[in-house]
């Protein structure tokens, strides 16, 4: 474990912030535009958002680079800017945090399934570490790898961020299988605790699901699988449709 995180751990609970996306669409976002080209065309409501977590408490806040990998940027034309926004939007959050707050980047999956034939391993990993070496550019002080599904893929990321050297968190989706305690890809906590662990990554996690009730039975069993610190963000719950 990364003296960081040891020194974060120290007190018990650390407080992060909240959900990104619904707070940039309080601000103007529209359903289906890219939420990361915000770090370049509305810096200030970016901010705003990273500041509103702060001034709430929080001690630890993410970015907005959740899609900013090169083959997720590619889809929108904007691959050849990925270190451009990634580097933003750390600088973005640290200007919000002022000192108050740690800044953990974030990195999701790239939206391709691997064993396909589409990309390969080289690729998926060198996408991961081109966006792990801007975050790191951008004074990130850990980077955060969450929403994945398919662990081939989040060992790639976190091999990929641990060329930083910074502190590394990563993270799984749950909610699939009879139980709702599987990924989409069919992986346990447990499998993701070893898995990710093995790795080098420095703490575990599990985010997005319905709410903090259903996440609670998988946060429970990654504790009893590993003892690095647990990293848990769940949903506040489903969306309900609202007539307008």
């Amino acid at each position: 474990m990364s003296r960081l995180m040891q020194e974060m751990c120290a007190n018990g609970l650390v407080l992060t912030d909240g959900a990104w996306g619904t707070q940039l669409q309080v601000r103007g976002l529209l359903v289906g535009e890219y939420p990361e080209i915000w770090n370049l065309l509305r810096p200030d409501y970016v901010e705003a958002v990273a500041h509103a977590y702060v001034e709430a408490g929080s001690q630890v806040i993410l970015t907005n680079t959740f899609g900013a990998n090169s083959l997720t940027l590619a889809r929108h034309d904007l691959a050849d800017r990925t270190a451009e926004i990634n580097r933003k939007g750390v600088e973005i959050s640290r200007c919000a945090a002022n000192g108050q707050a740690k800044v953990f980047a974030l990195m999701g999956p790239t939206g391709q399934v691997l064993g396909r034939g589409v990309v390969s391993q080289a690729q998926v990993f060198f996408a991961f570490r081109e966006q792990a070496e801007a975050l790191a550019e951008g004074g990130a002080d850990a980077i955060v790898i969450e929403t994945m599904s398919d662990l081939a893929e989040a060992e790639l990321a976190v091999a990929a961020a641990r060329t930083t050297g910074l502190p590394v968190i990563a993270g799984m989706v749950y909610g699939a299988g009879r139980n709702g305690d599987r990924t989409i890809m069919g992986v346990t906590p447990e499998q993701a605790a070893e898995r990710l662990a093995a790795a080098g990554a420095d703490g575990i996690g599990a985010n997005c699901g319905e709410s903090a009730a259903r996440l609670l039975p998988i946060c429970v069993r990654l504790r009893a699988a590993t003892s690095l610190p647990l990293w848990l963000k769940p949903d506040a719950g489903r969306p309900h449709l609202l007539e307008t």
